[in-house]
């Protein structure tokens, strides 16, 4: 009988994104490796747990939820997290940052000094640069200040961030022409608190660490048909890796370069597969826009 794997979640480190189990292993995924994985047939997608402990009741939850966590985790998870502003004592120094998604789309946001650039990854920001860096306080002040000053977001939804990969300009000083904008206008507001240290403008891109022109929908890189909606008992998805953007892998699959939100694996029973399938709901886009190393 086939090993029923679980994912805990698709992780960045400083050699490319790695697809991490529960129970500890990790698969490194590379550009053109076969992804492939069906789900355990009549298996129920179960909520996963928060801040490392298993969920009491073993809730049920909804195939298309990204977050794949019942109502009392959820609220347990974000009880303890930085990004929703419910921790006010951590000692680690953090950078401020602004992030560039796609043309029109920039937002500010903060991640701890130490985590480096693993943050923006996860995020899927195409290009970003650093602003300053400072205590957790003085960066969320700073944060706020250009929030307002600047008129752009701390969050964006994720959706929205696939959605313009379609019409990212072709060179690395095109695509940071707005962050260089903003930084020029951010160095020169008042208000920085004093404790947070300032940092010249210098844009980092990650085109090429998302998979360069296989970036599906990106310049030059094979246009996507769609994306998986949510996966389903007994369903299956494989394909060849052309590129991974934040949570997403982007697979050429029979129906065609199809985007797997990593999120919707969470809570699931997988198995292997062979084969370049694709039976699992998709929603498509109105324009085409070895060793078993873990499950793979």
């Amino acid at each position: 009988m086939a090993q029923v794997w679980r994912c805990s979640g698709l992780r960045w480190s400083a050699d490319g994104p790695v697809l991490a189990w529960v129970g500890g292993r990790h698969s490194a995924l590379t550009w053109g490796k076969r992804v492939a994985f069906q789900v355990a047939d009549g298996g129920v997608r179960t909520c996963v747990g928060a801040r490392g402990h298993a969920c009491p009741l073993r809730a049920a939850v909804p195939g298309r939820s990204t977050g794949a966590r019942c109502e009392e985790c959820a609220r347990l998870d974000r009880a303890h997290s930085v990004a929703a502003d419910t921790i006010a004592d951590d000692p680690r120094p953090y950078h401020v940052y602004l992030a560039w998604f796609g043309p029109g789309m920039v937002k500010v946001g903060i991640t701890a000094v130490e985590r480096g650039p693993a943050r923006l990854l996860e995020q899927g920001a195409i290009c970003f640069s650093r602003l300053g860096s400072g205590p957790l306080m003085a960066a969320r002040r700073t944060e706020e200040l250009l929030r307002a000053a600047l008129g752009v977001p701390d969050r964006i939804p994720y959706a929205h961030k696939r959605a313009v990969r379609a019409v990212l300009p072709g060179t690395e000083a095109e695509r940071a022409a707005e962050l260089a904008e903003l930084h020029a206008r951010a160095v020169t507001l008042g208000g920085w608190p004093e404790s947070l240290a300032p940092e010249p403008y210098r844009a980092v891109d990650h085109v090429r660490v998302f998979g360069g022109l296989g970036l599906a929908g990106g310049p030059g890189g094979p246009a996507t048909v769609g994306q998986v909606a949510e996966l389903v008992a007994g369903g299956a998805i494989g394909g060849e890796l052309v590129a991974a953007v934040g949570p997403d892998l982007h697979l050429a699959t029979e129906r065609g370069v199809v985007v797997l939100d990593t999120r919707l694996m969470t809570g699931w029973g997988l198995l292997p597969v062979g084969g370049d399938r694709c039976d699992v709901p998709v929603r498509e886009f109105r324009e085409a826009a070895g060793v078993q190393d873990g499950l793979f």
